[in-house]
């Protein structure tokens, strides 16, 4: 049966409308976005059937577009939508954070942190740049490695921090094991990093682990 032909409370827009975007499921939020299904499949087979054979949501909006436009019933077009969609995510937390104190709402912080980088099946390491009334001046990533790790180079960080004249920074990278626990390496770097920015009077306060489905603040771990 064709969605359209479902009860009006079963269908996922008028659920939407109804009880707002948080109340559907991860199913009926890509039948939105999918729109049409295939032949004897609505958008909500179609969408159950992606989410399956993906492994979940993150998996398939992290997936290339090879791999997206591979399965039956996806191609380009719905490729660019769905690239569309997620970097307009990516400005709106940029735009709030850049509106916001980045200190007084460390969560909304970790979100778009996760949002960046959780994706990456490699290692990336980033830097929020901060002036010094802690609003965010930049977000760069700065260095990338093999799933293994990163390269990281406080030199590097030095003259970042000083091309944006930078008061404080707020680092990041991604486990591509999907576990956001820091390792020892982990910590010395960031101490490493906090002796060298330090001499130009930049602070540190926060390196952020971020993981598939969680972060883990070394701040908050007490090692900053």
């Amino acid at each position: 049966m064709a969605i359209p032909d479902w009860p009006a409370q079963e269908r996922p827009r008028e659920k939407l409308l109804r009880s707002g975007a948080q109340a559907l499921s991860d199913a009926e939020l890509l039948a939105i976005f999918l729109r049409t299904g295939t032949r004897g499949s609505s958008a909500l087979d179609l969408a159950r059937d992606l989410l399956q054979q993906f492994g979940g949501l993150r998996p398939l909006l992290a997936a290339s577009r090879t791999e997206f436009c591979s399965m039956h019933g996806l191609g380009d077009a719905k490729y660019c939508q769905l690239q569309a969609v997620i970097e307009m995510a990516h400005r709106h937390l940029r735009e709030s954070l850049e509106r916001g104190d980045a200190l007084t709402s460390p969560e909304q912080t970790r979100r778009y942190l996760r949002l960046r980088l959780q994706s990456y099946p490699y290692e990336v390491f980033a830097c929020l740049f901060l002036d010094n009334r802690h609003h965010v001046i930049a977000f760069e990533e700065l260095f990338q490695g093999t799933i293994d790790g990163a390269s990281v180079y406080p030199r590097e960080i030095v003259r970042r921090a000083l091309h944006h004249n930078a008061a404080a920074v707020i680092f990041s990278h991604n486990h591509p094991s999907g576990i956001a626990e820091p390792s020892q390496a982990d910590e010395r770097i960031t101490l490493r990093l906090k002796e060298a920015l330090a001499l130009i009077d930049v602070r540190v306060l926060d390196h952020v682990v971020v993981g598939f489905e969680n972060s883990v603040s070394l701040a908050e771990r007490g090692v900053l």
